[in-house]
């Protein structure tokens, strides 16, 4: 057993700053290091000197000279010096005399050493007398020994006691690197299962633990340090220490580091660290490689990496090769493994697989992936579950459309919150449509944006008057909407907004959606484009908007040209769109164009 644990292992990498007082005792096997005071000390032993004895016994032990040892320490140890009994019991527990040891380490820790008496308590703990063991790792910590506290704070952790914590904060606060990084995970975790994430001061108390631990060379430490400051933007710092990680050897860091540096736009020096991290056994990186790949077309060697993160244990790598596998069309290799991912609990895996089976026309084989991918959490499944139910056209399924849809929009779901918004309308509640159509306009989607904007302006007061008579206009918040909507390209939207312009007497303003509108196949941008241009004297043009308007079936804009073929004369040209607005209608539209065909026929016959 070596008595020193971590700070031995320390000092040998040369990763240890001593702080003052931190210095190691001669229970602690000291080493002078020094050829003449390794002389003196042989000479004082040759003369008796049982505190030399100890000192080179221990100097011995240190350099793995147990037989040089061994003589000294048990000189010493006769002499009644506590710190050679405690070496003693390193020495024999090192030749496997586990037991004898335990005898030495006893009489040092009833003399008072903390290092034998935390060597004791090892000892009793791997033979399993936990009262025992606890007894003895309590003498030891009681005394300021730092990995005494660690090994009683294990000790009570192990057995669920609460006070564990205590002793795990007592060892980091004397330098226990392990003792530190637990008692950050520990703050971690706590913070994690609160509802709030925790307060500042504990984060703060967290990332000094792990900092503490991180600069003692823990390597698992700096990979959370790290996290901990990408996710508060300080990159320049996170790097460093997942650098510093990585070159440890930590998988994870080196994978976290890939990424950092991905979206600095390395992608060069990101596919070195996901190399070397999946080299390591890391699926993520092993995907992090495999995605890079497929980005640049090598699909070979993006396979290869997909299925490398799945043999390290990553469904993600099962879910990436299905994606693979159905953008190059080989369909039934996709299902296979898509179905591999979701059995294994992959939610967007499910969600895939189901939307597979749809479109082979199998919706009873998806519906129940998308249960599966929805109640894992699957926002999108939970969407694709209320497009299930709205197609099947019953009043049940309606309900059951909408409660998924609900669900899919409480979870920030923009179509689902437009779907919910559509339903509440036709059920009345314009409050409800109201915040739902808010929530997906605000999440980008036009057509909610259109409809929140129809639903404000029907609510829209007459615009007040000037003293003088004149209307004054002021931008309102449904215009806004209509403006978000036509500037994403909804056409309607554009329509209306032209509309508005126009009213305000803003003719290019209206000109420019109409035209925008109706270059998108628009039949009402072109009729209105058409009208514009007429009012401005540029009839011939307006007939090519109406012609066009009236060709994707708008039958005022088949009656304008009705009108404008007959004053020019053509009246065969106008007896035909007449014919044509007749038919297409609106009533009023239909009246107005037969009394026109009519006058035009007898025009004719004459």
């Amino acid at each position: 057993m070596d008595v020193m644990g971590d700070k031995a292992t320390l000092f040998e990498t040369g990763r240890f700053v001593q702080s003052p007082g931190e210095g190691a005792t001669r229970d602690e096997m000291g080493d002078t290091g020094d050829t003449a005071e390794d002389a003196r000390l042989r000479l004082a032993a040759r003369t008796g000197d049982t505190e030399a004895m100890s000192v080179l016994g221990a100097m011995l032990l240190r350099g793995g000279d147990l037989d040089g040892a061994e003589p000294h320490l048990r000189a010493a140890t006769a002499a009644g010096d506590r710190a050679a009994a405690n070496n003693l019991g390193v020495l024999l527990h090192q030749r496997g005399y586990a037991e004898e040891a335990a005898g030495w380490w006893r009489i040092a820790a009833v003399a008072g050493s903390a290092a034998a008496a935390h060597a004791l308590g090892r000892h009793h703990r791997e033979r399993g007398d936990e009262p025992a063991a606890e007894y003895w790792l309590r003498q030891s910590a009681e005394q300021g020994h730092a990995l005494g506290a660690y090994a009683l704070a294990d000790l009570l952790e192990h057995r669920g006691d609460a006070a564990a914590g205590d002793w795990m904060r007592a060892a980091a606060e004397r330098g226990h690197r392990e003792a530190a990084y637990r008692l950050a995970r520990a703050l971690d975790r706590k913070a994690g299962a609160e509802e709030e994430g925790g307060s500042d001061n504990a984060v703060e108390e967290t990332e000094q633990w792990y900092r503490q631990a991180a600069a003692r060379g823990h390597r698992r430490a700096a990979l959370h340090l790290g996290a901990i400051l990408e996710k508060r933007g300080d990159l320049k710092e996170a790097g460093r220490w997942y650098l510093t990680s990585a070159k440890d050897g930590e998988a994870r860091a080196a994978c976290a580091l890939g990424f950092l540096l991905r979206d600095a736009g390395d992608t060069e020096s990101a596919a070195v660290w996901w190399l070397r991290a999946a080299q390591d056994g890391d699926g993520n990186a092993a995907n992090a490689l495999g995605a890079l790949h497929a980005e640049r077309g090598e699909t070979q060697t993006a396979e290869r990496w997909y299925r490398a993160a799945l043999d390290a244990g990553d469904d993600n790598g099962a879910y990436n090769l299905g994606l693979l596998c159905a953008e190059q069309g080989r369909t039934a290799q996709a299902e296979q493994w898509y179905r591999r991912a979701a059995y294994a609990g992959h939610r967007e895996a499910a969600n895939a697989l189901a939307i597979l089976l749809l479109q082979g026309d199998d919706p009873a084989g998806a519906e129940p992936w998308f249960s599966k991918a929805a109640e894992a959490g699957s926002v999108d499944a939970a969407f694709n579950l209320g497009i299930l139910h709205a197609g099947r056209g019953t009043g049940e399924d309606a309900d059951v459309a909408l409660r998924w849809y609900e669900r899919a929009a409480a979870a920030g779901h923009t179509e689902a919150a437009l779907q919910v918004g559509m339903a509440r309308l036709r059920e009345g509640d314009e409050q409800g449509a109201e915040r739902h159509l808010r929530c997906a306009a605000g999440g980008g989607n036009p057509e909610a944006a259109y409809r929140l904007a129809t639903l404000l302006d029907a609510r829209r007061p007459p615009e007040p008057a000037h003293e003088l008579g004149e209307v004054v206009h002021e931008k309102t918040e449904c215009e806004e909407w209509y403006e978000r909507a036509a500037t994403q390209g909804h056409r309607r939207a554009q329509v209306r907004v032209g509309m508005l312009a126009a009213a305000r007497g803003d003719v290019v303003e209206a000109a420019r959606w109409y035209r925008a509108a109706a270059e998108a196949g628009s039949r009402n941008g072109a009729f209105n484009l058409g009208l514009l241009l007429a009012r401005e004297g540029s009839e011939p043009e307006a007939a090519v908007w109406w012609t066009r308007a009236a060709d994707a079936g708008h039958g005022r804009a088949a009656l304008r040209l009705a009108l404008v073929y007959a004053r020019r004369g053509e009246l065969a040209e106008g007896q035909r769109w007449a014919d044509r607005a007749v038919a297409l209608g609106p009533a009023e539209v239909s009246e107005r164009a037969g009394r026109l065909r009519d006058a035009l026929r007898e025009e004719l016959s004459a």
